[in-house]
């Protein structure tokens, strides 16, 4: 096979785990590392600036964009699958909310045969990641390359939040990655001064004249190339010409839960049946590539609001945001620097529970439909998502070409116990939002006002519901024969070729996704640089 170009480390993807694992393969100096990003350099005015990304969520800006096929669990709705599509991946238009999930959860994946995936295994890790502004040891870091702060919004809404909590009798948190998750507090983001901080600013800006470090923006990945049972490098298309790649030592996948599973099927991998109805050799029949999708199914409530300091379409708030951006030139805060997502918390939607199972998204603005769907006035929104469903889904292939959208079925609401609990988180955030504190700021219960009776709710989530943007497992750690990697994220029955992001989890965080996913890219880089 003759290559265009060789390097140590083909790594495919530029997203949270790819820019986490690229940096710090390429601290050793005697080997050299390829990145390959599909999108484009990740920088530039709408990625930092944090209001921003609602232009990049609901738009093809910097964005995936995918649907889902049908979904019967939601009356057979197509769902949205916002993905980055840039350096940085979905670090660069997420809420930049910064948590680290449930130490269960990792116990979990390493009681599951595991070995190194233990809350304790990964706590280095996250404190080696974590640059804090305010929070330090035991539970944070302070040196990390990833940059996470407090919001500098100076937002009334906070207070209201947090009295409305304290009326319900529930827990009060200013950190929801220490000891204790459960309550409700103001997150805490991803930002410096201000600005996102994404993957691509933490990892990869400050490391750009590594001599030993490459980053290809703009080229679109086709296949991995195999000899035999080995990965021996990837072939991509850079504008026109397909250009092949050697990768001497190993080729890495870090396109995310939707893409990885699409380009492993693409390269002859995955399940033998499925591969043949599409004409595309078997190179390695593995049936669980695409299997086992899981994300979290959120409803939003919505609420109308006279404040401004609420986000809104208003003379009197165009007058307020114009404010706001001269503020934000001048001193770096104020609304512009707001994630929208502003609060939060993890909470039992039963006391017997042993740990939260919903999660909350108290934003500043009125959500319908992903932001897809603007119109005039200021509103508040309360996402709730459940965190453990118990439903799975899968990515398959919609045709044999990496342009032919990926058949994303996240099977929302399957299994009616999700519906049941979710039922539950509907109850408890809909009281949150009606305690007096919060009840101040808004003036009229949305879409949810109607749905009182446990059947008219169910209705009403099957109706609403949607993704909260946490898509992982779809090629999944393990050791069983629909495991796709091992513990070491090596490819089962392949020869140098791992998966590095969101999808190798076996089962979905309590939480959200971005900082666990640059956390597997670091210890992957620990793994790989012990292997040799």
């Amino acid at each position: 096979m003759i290559f265009d170009q060789s390097h140590d480390y083909v790594i495919v993807g530029g997203g949270s785990a790819g820019c986490a694992l690229a940096a710090r393969l390429s601290e050793d100096p005697s080997v050299d590392v390829l990145l390959i990003e599909a999108g484009g350099r990740g920088d530039g005015w709408v990625v930092n600036t944090p209001t921003a990304g609602v232009f990049q969520i609901p738009t093809t800006l910097n964005n995936w964009a995918f649907e889902t096929v049908p979904q019967a669990g939601l009356d057979g709705r197509r769902g949205y699958q916002p993905r980055g599509r840039t350096l940085g991946g979905s670090s660069a238009i997420n809420a930049m909310v910064y948590v680290r999930g449930h130490r269960a959860d990792y116990d979990h994946w390493a009681a599951l045969g595991n070995p190194g995936w233990a809350f304790d295994d990964l706590l280095p890790l996250f404190i080696r990641n974590e640059a804090n502004e305010r929070l330090g040891g035991p539970w944070h870091g302070q040196d990390g390359p990833l940059k996470v702060s407090d919001l500098r919004t100076d937002s009334p809404l906070h207070q209201a939040w947090l009295d409305a909590g304290r009326a319900m009798g529930l827990k009060i948190t200013d950190d929801f990655n220490g000891p204790d998750q459960e309550g409700i507090g103001v997150y805490q983001v991803t930002q410096h001064q201000g600005e996102r901080w994404s993957a691509a600013r933490a990892y990869i800006e400050p490391n750009r004249q590594r001599p030993n470090l490459r980053v290809i923006t703009g080229a679109q990945v086709e296949r991995v190339l195999l000899e035999g049972r080995r990965a021996v490098g990837v072939q991509m298309r850079l504008g026109g010409p397909r250009v092949q790649i050697e990768a001497r030592r190993e080729v890495v996948l870090s396109a995310g839960a939707l893409q990885t599973p699409q380009l492993l099927m693409l390269s002859g991998i995955g399940p033998g049946a499925h591969l043949q109805d599409l004409g595309i050799p078997v190179q390695h029949h593995l049936p669980g590539v695409g299997e086992n999708l899981q994300d979290h199914p959120d409803f939003v409530h919505g609420y109308l609001s006279e404040s401004l300091d609420t986000v809104g379409i208003s003379l009197k708030g165009g007058v307020r945001l114009a404010q706001n951006i001269a503020r934000y030139r001048r001193e770096r805060r104020g609304m512009i620097s707001s994630n929208f997502a502003e609060c939060g918390g993890f909470l039992k939607t039963r006391p017997e529970l042993a740990l939260p199972n919903v999660q909350l998204h108290f934003v500043i603005a009125l959500v319908n439909d992903h932001a897809r769907e603007l119109g005039l006035g200021h509103g508040l929104s309360c996402h709730v998502c459940l965190l453990r469903p118990s439903s799975r889904g899968s990515v398959r292939l919609g045709g044999p070409r990496v342009e032919d959208t990926p058949l994303i079925d996240p099977a929302f609401l399957a299994d009616p116990a999700d519906v049941d609990e979710l039922m539950e988180g509907f109850k408890l955030s809909r009281e949150l939002m009606r305690q007096p504190s919060l009840r101040a700021f808004w003036t009229r219960e949305l879409w949810q006002a109607q749905a009182n009776t446990d059947d008219e709710i169910r209705a009403l989530l099957r109706r609403r519901v949607d993704t909260v943007y946490h898509p992982v497992g779809s090629c999944r750690m393990g050791r069983d024969p629909m495991a796709v990697v091992d513990a070491e994220l090596r490819v089962h029955g392949l020869e140098r070729l791992r998966v590095v992001d969101a999808s190798i989890m076996p089962t979905l965080i309590g939480g959200n996704t971005n900082a666990p996913s640059m956390v597997i890219g670091e210890k992957a880089a620990l793994m790989m640089r012990a292997a040799g």
